[in-house]
């Protein structure tokens, strides 16, 4: 359980994000998608193989990344919330400065959003947390409620089937406007969530949110394009969260689960490099 002693050693998490990106020299997000069949077959007969597996993925390759993304839904499915929670509190304490965003894409009104933040930011002590603005900004601002805590509003999302919303009206679409809105009351605490197998929505989308932080899924087996995510940065070069999930944690098999998921972390992350200056 986070408690307020944390938030006084906490920075921002624009703050984190900087720092990380300085540290890494990267834009690497590993996403720990912990699917527990998966898991079981990797490490047969480990009890806690859900937490260990999660820890030695994190280990491998923390110095990569600009951020980690544990997935609540293969968490919460099998009850293994308290593994959530000790993965992050893991992650703050043994690799400290690298942020965690909790990926929950909750999307909720009043006192039930109040509910769903104190979830992501009191229990798991997360510094960023992914959120549906299709209930509008009323069921954002309880996540804003929290100094120096992140929130990740769904913009134009990596899955095949979001267009038919989120691209309309042609005219104006929905993941502009949300573009759009967000940069207009950001106070360092927003980014937006725009997946990469869409190049020419997510370029769209830089250019309505301004320098906001990109959260970009889609890059590993989904087959997003690094170059095309990396002509997307913000102004000063940064501005950038590349996640890729299964195609790093299950890399490999029984015997090289860990040294794959390095190999293949480190294959990305020469891919989305912060580019030198001009």
């Amino acid at each position: 359980m986070n408690s307020p002693a944390d938030d006084a050693v906490r920075s921002p998490f624009r703050e984190q994000l900087e720092a990380a990106w300085e540290r890494s020299g990267g834009f690497l997000c590993v996403g720990l998608d912990p699917d527990l069949e998966r898991v079981r077959d990797l490490m047969p007969g480990r009890k806690g193989a859900m937490l260990d597996f999660c820890r030695a993925i994190v280990d491998a390759t923390a110095d990569l990344v600009c951020a980690f993304k544990p997935q609540i839904a293969f968490f919460s499915a099998c009850g293994a919330e308290h593994d959530l929670e000790a993965l992050i509190a893991y992650i703050h304490t043994s690799h400290p400065g690298v942020p965690v965003i909790l990926d929950a894409k909750r999307g909720d009104i009043g006192s039930s959003a109040a509910q769903y933040a104190r979830e992501a930011f009191e229990r798991y002590g997360a510094d960023c947390v992914t959120v549906n603005p299709y209930v509008g900004w009323e069921g954002i601002e309880p996540y804003r409620r929290y100094p120096g805590r992140g929130v990740a509003l769904l913009c134009r999302t990596s899955n095949p089937d979001s267009g038919w919303l989120q691209d309309y009206p042609a005219n104006d679409p929905l993941y502009l406007r949300i573009a759009r809105a967000a940069a207009e009351r950001d106070e360092g605490d927003l980014m937006l969530v725009t997946g990469a197998p869409y190049p020419e929505q997510l370029a769209a989308a830089r250019e309505a949110a301004g320098d906001l932080p990109l959260l970009v899924p889609g890059v590993g087996t989904q087959g997003g394009d690094p170059a095309a995510v990396l002509g997307c940065v913000a102004s000063n070069g940064r501005g950038l969260v590349v996640s890729a999930s299964r195609s790093i944690i299950y890399a490999g098999g029984v015997a090289d689960f860990v040294e794959a998921a390095r190999a293949s972390a480190q294959r990305l992350y020469e891919k989305v490099r912060i580019p030198a200056p001009a």
